[in-house]
């Protein structure tokens, strides 16, 4: 059963009714452009053939029910108040629903919803934005609002720092929003301006999720934003005027490195030399030059390992397998590091047998198999047209 046909039936078995609209939106991989975009830096990513589908319709009463494959029903009398503990994912919905009510958007009543989504947990593959994006493009529809591409990914962070409390960036709703078939997602993240970039071919993204994650993560990721704007300080201490380290060259950087700390100096030659892989790839696929994308994403991996210290052994030595593997352009990891998934950008020809024998050398590692997952390239959050399973 299609994803589109499990929630109307999740819906109507909830419910006892049939929805009024559905929507869907994918997931994303971040491509590269690692810890540039609070840097205010370029991000490129793609929009995957896995994502989350919602059904629902407004109701006369002022009650709001949630109901998803992995959690119980939700019913809450108010939507202007964060839920906790199991019943918190309803959040992200209720996050935009509000987003939207702050722009303007008239309600009435109450509303009830049912989600599914094909997307493993814990892979990072950003389930929280596809079920923001596609509950802002069923709220626009069932209540008669507007909203460009743009706006959906802008909402849904707002929604995700604002109602559910967490700061991430605009890659997540961005590449979810603006996705295309057989194309990346640009994201200047200083302007927002959002653009696609041809592949020019049929490829794949495979994901290798070790599913380790570092003790310390939370904190790691915090140090390492702290010695960005560190970097800043100090760079500027030396003689710049900038605000963020995308406002700095590599030749500017080249000729005061040695006047930062030691650490600092690395987590900002890092950033700043991805900001120039993440320029280096766009071009290279304007021009059709794929083995370019791919040296830039070896490069990527390289200098997150060496510079940010944000990798592990086991994302290392997935990157380190790949890049002997046939059929594989480039490979990295993917996300924040410190654990989580190494991806890989793949012809066509990259099988499933290449993938196991690449899950067979890291299990004879480590000891454990890595989860292993083939991704397309996909379109963006839409409305899905369809047809009561009733009917």
């Amino acid at each position: 059963m299609s994803l589109t046909n499990s929630v109307i039936s999740r819906f109507q078995e909830t419910f006892g009714a049939e929805p009024e609209v559905v929507a869907y939106a994918p997931g994303r991989v971040e491509v590269i452009g690692n810890h540039t975009d609070y840097n205010m830096g370029p991000v490129i990513g793609a929009a995957i053939d896995r994502g989350v589908a919602l059904a629902m319709r407004r109701i006369e009463d002022p009650v709001f029910r949630f109901r998803s494959s992995s959690f119980p029903l939700v019913e809450i009398g108010e939507s202007d108040k964060p839920l906790k503990g199991a019943s918190s994912w309803a959040n992200y919905p209720l996050g935009v629903y509000n987003a939207l009510i702050r722009r303007g958007m008239a309600t009435h009543g109450g509303f009830e919803i049912a989600v599914e989504s094909d997307l493993p947990s814990g892979a990072g593959l950003s389930s929280s934005a596809a079920l923001e994006n596609a509950s802002g493009r069923a709220f626009s529809k069932a209540y008669g609002v507007e909203l460009s591409k743009k706006e959906l990914a802008l909402v849904g962070k707002e929604a995700e720092n604002e109602f559910v409390g967490v700061p991430c960036g605009i890659l997540d709703q961005g590449v979810s929003a603006f996705g295309e078939a057989n194309s990346l997602v640009h994201i200047d993240c200083r302007n927002l301006e959002f653009s696609t970039v041809k592949l020019g071919g049929d490829y794949s993204i495979w994901i290798f999720n070790t599913h380790k994650k570092h003790t310390l993560i939370e904190s790691m990721y915090a140090t390492r934003n702290a010695e960005c704007f560190k970097a800043v300080e100090q760079l500027n201490a030396a003689g710049l005027s900038v605000e963020f380290l995308a406002d700095v060259s590599v030749k500017e950087f080249k000729e005061l490195k040695d006047r930062l700390d030691a650490d600092v100096a690395k987590r900002a030659e890092h950033v700043i030399n991805e900001i120039a892989r993440v320029n280096s790839v766009r071009s290279s696929l304007a021009n059709g030059d794929v083995s370019s994308v791919g040296e830039a994403l070896f490069a990527s991996h390289d200098s997150s390992r060496d510079l940010f210290e944000n990798s592990v052994p086991e994302l290392d030595y997935l990157v380190h397998i790949l890049e002997s593997m046939p059929n594989v352009i480039g490979a990295r990891l993917t996300g924040g590091g410190f654990g989580g998934a190494a991806m890989a950008l793949t012809t066509e020809a990259f099988s499933n047998e290449y993938a196991e024998s690449v899950a067979a050398a890291y299990r004879g590692k480590f000891g454990e198999s890595p989860e292993v997952i083939r991704c397309g390239i996909g379109g963006g959050a839409k409305l899905v047209e369809f047809a009561p399973l009733s009917d």
